[in-house]
């Protein structure tokens, strides 16, 4: 088996390397050495593999809001949690809730376990209030206590992109929209992932599965070409898992058209890339769908465990 991350990294030093002799005709380069650090992301490059977090990142998140020596939270949302509009709430500070909102954005860059909530109170930017402030504290409160955690990507890891999907139905409160979920994973650590209301709304489970089907395959699309320059093309078609049954057979065959033709043209996109064995979608239970972390919100135990999944931890290097 090909070790992806070793061929990553040295497509990445010869690259680096090119880009130093062609700056040094024309300035004085000092080499640094390993990037250790760049715009909050820390990189840790070991023997193992490489590990990134935003740990600097975060603390100073939590000092800017004064939310450093505030109770830890074992999950960024409770289970049945809904946000709506709710007009007739109390309005708060939409500047100070917009950064914090934007802090936390751009905190899921490494941080995946935290697009769902982040998706979730980024809807409503525009005339926040209490509820919505006090579901983007709780955010930063699971923040203080998970601070370490980041993406280790192992060196030797599994050079095969796979895929989980997962949705919503009618998640949404005040459109009845289904709220979509994908994440790519790739030498055991995410390198793609997604959380968003659907641009529709969905009559059925299987629609709205089918429609977060539709948008990962666009990705797979992206993801395939840019490891086939970097010369870790993928040959077999890309696993994408999928708990509903009726999802993976409309994307092979037209089956219950009757039931389906009202589904928007473009989101048949899928069932070509199927037919072109680009992707497969393939059947796995509810308890072991990963995307669900990014669809909605779980007990304690399956967050913890699905975290896990999705390769979100604490290096062990760290202190």
């Amino acid at each position: 088996m090909r070790d992806s991350t070793s061929a990553l990294m040295s497509i990445l030093c010869s690259l680096r390397q090119q880009n130093e002799k062609s700056m040094m005709v024309e300035f004085y380069v000092t080499d640094l050495g390993k990037m250790r650090y760049f715009i909050g992301i820390e990189v840790i490059q070991g023997f193992d593999g490489i590990f990134i977090s935003q740990r600097k990142y975060a603390q100073k998140v939590l000092e800017r809001f004064n939310m450093a020596q505030c109770n830890l939270v074992l999950n960024p949302v409770v289970p049945g949690f809904k946000l709506t509009k709710d007009e007739g709430g109390i309005k708060v500070d939409n500047t100070i809730y917009k950064q914090m909102v934007g802090s936390l954005m751009y905190l899921t860059s490494t941080r995946p376990d935290l697009m769902f909530i982040v998706s979730l109170i980024s809807r409503y930017m525009e005339r926040p209030i209490e509820a919505h402030l006090l579901a983007a504290k709780r955010a930063l409160r699971y923040v203080i206590g998970t601070i370490d955690l980041g993406i280790f990507y192992k060196k030797r890891g599994n050079d095969e992109l796979i895929g989980h999907i997962d949705s919503d139905y009618a998640g949404d409160q005040d459109g009845r929209k289904s709220t979509l979920g994908y994440l790519f994973i790739l030498s055991s650590g995410d390198v793609s992932w997604s959380s968003k209301k659907q641009p529709v709304v969905t009559l059925s489970t299987t629609e709205a599965k089918f429609i977060a089907a539709s948008s990962s395959a666009c990705q797979v699309v992206w993801l395939r070409r840019i490891l086939k320059s970097l010369n870790q093309e993928q040959y077999s078609p890309t696993l994408v898992y999928c708990d509903n049954v009726s999802t993976i057979k409309l994307s092979r065959n037209p089956v219950m058209h009757v039931c389906n033709k009202h589904i928007d043209i473009r989101f048949h996109f899928l069932r070509d890339l199927v037919k072109s064995e680009v992707l497969e979608l393939v059947q796995c239970s509810t308890q072991e769908q990963i995307a669900d972390v990014l669809t909605k919100p779980l007990k304690v135990d399956t967050f913890l465990k699905m975290r896990d999944l999705m390769g979100v931890f604490k290096f062990p290097g760290v202190n």
